[in-house]
């Protein structure tokens, strides 16, 4: 009964979840409040500008951060019915690589320089599989091909710096599948890469996600990076969502002002040349010393006096189709930019 229930229930529950870091200049509020669901087999982006909280929300999840002199976190992260949070710290890291799997964005500080590629695969396959040592090699082979590297078996011998940064990445991708995780999350995994290349990426966690059934949230500040890939997206604003919405409804109608924004300063391609981007005015704020109401409001056009007083909650968009929420007193109502 417990197992006909996970299955049927989503494969990921986050509830109010909070991280905040202390530092000298105050408590930094990195994470603040936020609740949201992963389907199985689901891609689910998370989008917003740097510093917006996009990675440290994907490392809370995980449960990379735990409550200690310096940072706090609590709420919950529910993975295929284990709260991430609650576990010991011994189950925790069982969960890392079999649970969840993490691809972070700078394949260069992910790899070990003086290790070859093969030792990164099989240390783990090892260690969490219970394999030999050729099998973990022959694991490691087919995971290599896998993810598209040619001439599988001869990469097993190189040094990270022997590969291109593409390679490195999908080599960090199978790292992150080794332990065959439900849930796979990719934090901006085309950030360093050329465009050609990152469509190959993309195109490769698309497969990963069709072929293997495998959840993946990804992570990026690019906008045309989760467009076309993400079945819901989330947008992040000062350490809160702003908006969560289908993908086809939040880059068609969104209702938050800072996603209007976002979507008004991308270029496209029937505009004349020369044209000038509509930036968003202002900054981000100082999340260690946050204005009282919406975090958005000192750039918003649309901010009247409750927006800098009353601070908006995630609410059902009571016109719009379902699944899309929003956080703001002012909502746009022309369809988007």
């Amino acid at each position: 009964m417990e197992q006909s229930t996970r299955e049927q229930g989503p494969l990921l529950s986050v509830e109010d979840l909070r991280t905040e870091i202390r530092t000298e200049r105050g408590t930094v509020r990195a994470v603040d409040g936020v609740s949201f669901t992963v389907g199985r087999g689901e891609m689910f982006g998370i989008v917003g500008e740097s510093g917006s909280g996009k990675s440290v929300l994907g490392r809370t999840v995980m449960g990379l951060y735990s409550t200690g002199p310096t940072m706090t976190v609590t709420g919950k992260a529910v993975l295929d019915g284990k709260d991430v949070h609650a576990l010991p710290e011994a189950e925790r890291r069982k969960l890392w690589g079999t649970g969840a799997g993490m691809v972070f964005q700078d394949p260069s500080t992910a790899l070990n320089p003086v290790k070859k590629v093969g030792r990164h695969l099989t240390e783990s396959l090892r260690k969490h599989g219970g394999l030999s040592r050729a099998a973990a090699r022959a694991k490691a082979e087919e995971l290599l091909a896998l993810v598209g590297i040619p001439e599988p078996r001869r990469r097993l011998d190189q040094y990270p710096h022997e590969l291109s940064g593409g390679m490195r990445q999908r080599v960090v991708i199978a790292m992150a599948l080794a332990g065959e995780p439900s849930l796979l999350i990719a934090d901006e995994p085309t950030t360093a890469l050329d465009v050609t290349v990152q469509k190959q990426i993309l195109d490769l966690l698309a497969r990963l996600q069709s072929e293997l059934g495998t959840a993946i949230i990804l992570i990026s500040h690019n906008l045309a990076v989760v467009a076309g890939r993400a079945d819901r997206v989330a947008v992040m604003y000062a350490g809160r969502m702003a908006e969560l919405a289908p993908a086809g409804a939040l880059f068609a109608s969104p209702r938050h002002p800072y996603t209007e924004a976002l979507l008004a300063s991308v270029p496209r391609l029937g505009d004349p040349p020369h044209t000038t981007l509509q930036a968003i005015d202002g900054t981000p704020p100082d999340i260690a010393a946050l204005p009282p109401g919406c975090r958005f409001a000192p750039r918003c056009r649309y901010a009247a006096d409750d927006c800098r007083t009353d601070l908006p909650v995630l609410v059902p968009d009571p016109g719009g189709a379902g699944g899309h929420s929003f956080a703001c007193h002012h909502p746009v109502t022309n369809g988007g930019a």
